[in-house]
């Protein structure tokens, strides 16, 4: 059974369309990685599987029912990481994250500083921790790795083993290897 199925997806941005007739099904625990130059609409598509951006045409399915049938219930089960952390500057990362999400991508001694002084890689694992303390079944991720060094980008692999592990979808776009068994790559 496929949990997530795109069918003759079409996307716009502007007056130009960057894709059609896109489609894709993942089962649970599938990885979807999206490949491309940059321009060729790997963004463009997880904000419209997000519901952010609007098809132009095709259907988008979860468990054989169309997301846009039901868009909260839609929204509820995405935990979304784009180019913008969404990382509070003013609050700790103990304030904005639990914990074990924290320890899981090594912020547990910057738990109590202000977010505004984290490097960039460090608000990047915060965000990712994010996300992942969400516990929410679609990961739809954009350029997860930017910023991240070889520590952190294991630390991340893990956490996607352990969703992958939970049942839970990951799709992301990415110019960089994400080293993850049993992935199936877009190329856009």
């Amino acid at each position: 059974m496929h949990l997530l199925t795109a069918q003759k997806l079409s996307v716009f941005r502007g007056e130009r369309l960057i894709f059609k007739g896109l489609g894709f099904s993942l089962r649970p625990g599938g990885i979807l990685l999206l490949r491309g130059a940059n321009g060729t609409g790997k963004s463009s598509l997880l904000r419209a599987l997000a519901g952010l951006t609007p098809l132009a045409a095709g259907e988008l399915f979860w468990n054989d029912l169309s997301v846009f049938k039901d868009r909260e219930g839609h929204a509820a089960r995405i935990g979304w990481l784009g180019h913008q952390d969404a990382v509070k500057p003013a609050l700790t990362p103990a304030e904005q994250v639990p914990k074990a999400a924290l320890a899981a991508m090594g912020l547990e001694k910057f738990a109590h500083l202000p977010s505004r002084f984290l490097s960039a890689g460090q608000k990047r694992r915060l965000a990712i921790a994010r996300v992942a303390a969400a516990k929410k079944p679609l990961w739809l991720l954009d350029e997860p790795t930017t910023g991240l060094d070889t520590a952190s980008i294991e630390r991340f692999l893990t956490l996607c083993r352990h969703h992958r592990d939970q049942g839970g979808l990951i799709i992301a776009s990415t110019h960089t290897p994400i080293d993850l068994p049993d992935t199936e790559v877009l190329s856009l």
